[in-house]
């Protein structure tokens, strides 16, 4: 039986969630849960309820780690000047999509 003290020790899940139209996993939320199945069965009952995907991903926090707003510019800026990273002046057929 799970009491109120051992629901505080459990670890905080980030949620991702693929859409059925998209092709890529998007943050909806967080929740907690004792492990990895429960976060699955959890987010899939608070997040999905209404058939809005089609795959779940459950990563525990504490294992993600994120850049600062502080570091943008170290992090980002040196892309800028090197325009083979940005291939814009593509020409794509209509055929291609989720680019």
């Amino acid at each position: 039986m799970t009491t109120k003290s051992n629901k505080k020790n459990w670890p905080l899940w980030e949620i991702f969630i693929r859409s059925k139209n998209g092709l890529s996993h998007k943050h909806v939320g967080s929740l907690h849960a004792a492990d990895a199945e429960m976060a699955i069965e959890n987010a899939r009952d608070v997040y999905t309820r209404r058939n809005e995907g089609v795959s779940i991903w459950v990563v525990e926090s504490k294992y993600i780690t994120a850049s600062s707003p502080n570091q943008s510019e170290s992090l980002f800026d040196p892309a800028d000047d090197k325009v083979y990273r940005h291939p814009t002046f593509y020409n794509l057929p209509d055929e291609v999509k989720h680019i």
